[in-house]
């Protein structure tokens, strides 16, 4: 029982971290489209969407690791 309790705890604390890291970067993704080119809406959003996805699977295996490490050096 209590190894699930650490996996939710570590998949929690993990989710606040990955997922503002892979908005962050699809919003300045966006932005940078918005503000320095002439790129059709349709590109913009669907840069930012795939910019979004990527970086969330780059950093999802990242991110919960350190988190598991951080967590048994703490317990």
């Amino acid at each position: 029982m209590e190894h699930e309790q650490v996996e939710k705890e570590v998949a929690q604390k993990s989710v606040l971290i990955y997922l503002p890291i892979s908005i962050g970067a699809a919003l300045l993704f966006l932005l940078a489209t918005t503000f320095a080119g002439n790129y059709p809406l349709v590109a913009r959003i669907g840069g930012t969407v795939w910019v979004g996805l990527l970086s969330l699977i780059v950093s999802m295996p990242i991110v919960i690791s350190r988190v598991k490490k951080q967590l048994k050096n703490k317990g």
